[in-house]
């Protein structure tokens, strides 16, 4: 009985006993699946094992659409609890739980592997390159990623979710106040995931500085090009980090240790200013590749070159970094006094500038354009006006004086969701619905797209704008009930509809894939929406290596100048192509990662020793490992092109 009680819910619900019957339901319909259809080769060989970054890149974006899935139902309960004045849908218990994970699944698990598996797909193909620069590596990041994210998501059906809240404030987080093994789910799952993202950004820093195609400087790359490279420089520096302070924290809960304790010489403090030093710069790294997004998409729609090419670069660069001298804007409140507060006010204020710069460049883009509006181009019209909101509200919280009204009340929470989801999750779905036909071959239906952009843009009004006027009313956030005198009860039965319409939003797209894969048109072409980038100038489905021979880059829009221009793009012969082979090692690492982790969060401590001398081995392995890829010969290049319709 104590071997189960260790594992045991601490705060079981029904909601909790249903999600396990669902979970084993559907692993065991899984696996029925694979074996009936006989798709466990297939499976092993074509993505577990490869390092091709194109299918990489499509299991992030799988992956990220789960985990929209299971943030939105942490959202909706949430929204239902705070509908009614004293509900009691759910215990304080409860929400505390889902709150933090919902924080956690939608900043890390969710936007986070979007911008990356975009990143994965388009970026090398933006600058001409075969693939990454380190393809097992970024393999490897995948699986670190996913190992996380899944650690993280058991931990309600085992041993119980972490309830301090996504930024995981101590005391709040230590063995006093947090007493099962949710926050070590929170310490030792981002790890991992963080892990496998700072691989990223070598990867992709390395990549974009180093493989670029004869002819691409710097000056010349597409403009989501230059936002990732930015933001994964950023990735590089924050990250770490954040680890480091994971790591502090999991010797505080685990080892007795007092680095973030308010007694014996701990200091709580340190915990907020190392999560933020982190935290502050993620919401660039989510926010530039959006940007980047969108500057390819109103570039397409508005059938001309981007307006203030070398403006939109410096400002990105600047963006970059300010992010670093704005973390105390998140505790004004907390002591530090007026001469700091006023510093980081005006750092808070000043990283305004920037953006606005590229707000003006879209709509000077759009200006004159010959405008299609595609629900690409909608989703990027959209996010305009909606972010603008979140901006405009953003600089109103730096202002460190009026903060001690906006700090921790509904108020910051309607901005940073009208900062993210205009800003990130419409730049991910404007980017899937862009680039869809480039990764499967077909379009999704537009009319479907456009119905569910208009949906979830007046479902996230609804959701959020109401939370202006709680939080300026004086609704705090983390409450999980309030009173009918307070007169919060509208206002919250706005929102919980709004929410309502974003779920609605998002199973129209669901829908849409699912209408679209039955009936739409495999006769697209590679360039279905006459775009201006080097992606479109390959092949649809694009061949496993990218380019039959080096494209050579004279401007800006090179594919754009071939078309129209008559600048010829591709002029090599065709010659063999190297490329590297699959492996297994990253996914079995993966595994291990995981066991490990779910190791270390129980404190057993045999299997942990066992599992970190298995982590060795593979590395062992792996650099010992004498293979060096394979060619791909001239008759196969030359084979497979003419079947995808000629020399690219």
């Amino acid at each position: 009985m104590e071997f189960f009680e260790r594992f045991a819910i601490p705060h079981p619900s029904p909601a909790i006993y249903a999600s396990m019957v669902a979970i084993g339901l559907v692993t065991i319909a899984i696996i029925f699946g694979l074996t009936y259809f006989k798709k466990w080769g297939y499976l092993w060989r074509e993505w577990l094992t490869t390092v091709d970054h194109k299918r990489l890149g499509i299991m992030y974006l799988i992956s990220a659409i789960l985990m929209l899935f299971r943030g939105g139902a942490d959202a909706i309960m949430m929204r239902a609890q705070l509908a009614a004045p004293e509900n009691k849908l759910l215990d304080a218990q409860h929400y505390n739980e889902i709150f933090t994970t919902h924080g956690v699944v939608m900043i890390l698990f969710m936007a986070m592997p979007f911008i990356i598996g975009f990143m994965n797909f388009v970026v090398p193909l933006q600058i001409g390159a075969r693939d990454v620069a380190f393809p097992r590596l970024n393999a490897l990041s995948f699986w670190l990623f996913f190992a996380g994210a899944m650690l993280f998501n058991i931990s309600f059906v085992i041993g119980g979710s972490p309830d301090a809240g996504w930024t995981s404030y101590f005391p709040l987080a230590d063995n006093e106040f947090s007493q099962s093994v949710g926050t070590n789910y929170y310490m030792i799952a981002i790890q991992i995931a963080g892990l496998g993202t700072l691989m990223t950004g070598i990867n992709f820093m390395t990549t974009i500085l180093k493989m670029r195609a004869p002819g691409m400087t710097l000056m010349k790359m597409p403009m989501f090009t230059w936002s990732a490279l930015i933001a994964n420089v950023i990735i590089v520096f924050a990250f770490p980090v954040l680890t480091v302070a994971l790591a502090m924290g999991t010797l505080d809960r685990l080892f007795g240790t007092h680095f973030f304790a308010s007694t014996n010489g701990g200091m709580d403090m340190l915990w907020a200013n190392l999560f933020w030093v982190w935290g502050h710069p993620e919401v660039y790294i989510l926010i530039l590749p959006a940007f980047g997004i969108y500057s390819e998409v109103i570039s397409t729609f508005a059938r001309r070159n981007l307006y203030g090419y070398k403006s939109m670069v410096a400002s990105m660069v600047i963006i970059s970094l300010l992010s670093f001298l704005v973390w105390v804007h998140h505790f004004f409140t907390m002591g530090q006094g007026a001469l700091v507060n006023s510093i980081f006010s005006i750092t808070t204020m000043a990283i305004a500038v920037p953006t606005g710069v590229k707000i003006f460049n879209w709509l000077f883009t759009l200006y004159k354009g010959k405008i299609e509006v595609t629900t690409p181009m909608l989703y990027s019209m959209l996010f305009i006006p909606l972010f603008t909101i979140g901006g405009v509200t953003g600089v109103m919280l730096g202002m460190s004086a009026a903060d001690y009204q906006y700090h921790n009340t509904m108020f910051l929470v309607a901005h940073f969701h009208m900062v993210i989801i205009p800003g990130v999750v419409f730049a991910m779905l404007a980017a899937l619905f862009y680039y869809w036909p480039k990764m499967f071959g077909f379009m999704l239906n537009e009319k479907l797209g456009k119905i569910g952009a208009w949906v979830i843009a007046i479902g996230t009004l609804l959701a959020f704008m109401p939370m202006f006027f709680s939080g300026l009313d004086g609704q705090a956030r983390r409450m999980y009930t309030y009173s009918e005198s307070s007169g919060f009860g509208i206002w919250n039965m706005i929102s919980f509809v709004g929410a309502l319409g974003l779920a609605i939003g998002f199973a129209l797209i669901v829908y849409n894939i699912y209408y679209s894969f039955r009936y739409a048109s495999r006769d697209i072409g590679s360039d279905p929406w006459d775009a201006r980038t080097l992606e479109w100038a390959t092949h649809t489905p694009v061949p496993e290596y990218n380019f039959a021979t080096m494209p050579q880059i004279e401007s800006v829009e090179p594919f754009w100048d071939d078309k129209k221009n008559g600048k010829k793009l591709f002029k090599d012969k065709i010659e063999k192509i190297h490329m590297p082979n699959n492996t297994g090692i990253p996914f079995i690492m993966g595994v291990l990662f995981f066991i490990w982790g779910f190791s270390f969060i129980f404190a057993m401590w045999i299997p942990l020793i066992i599992f970190t001398l298995a982590i060795f081995g593979c590395m062992a392995y792996q650099s010992f490992e004498n293979d060096h890829g394979r060619y791909i010969s001239v008759e196969e290049v030359e084979e497979t092109e003419n079947k995808l319709g000629g020399k690219r």
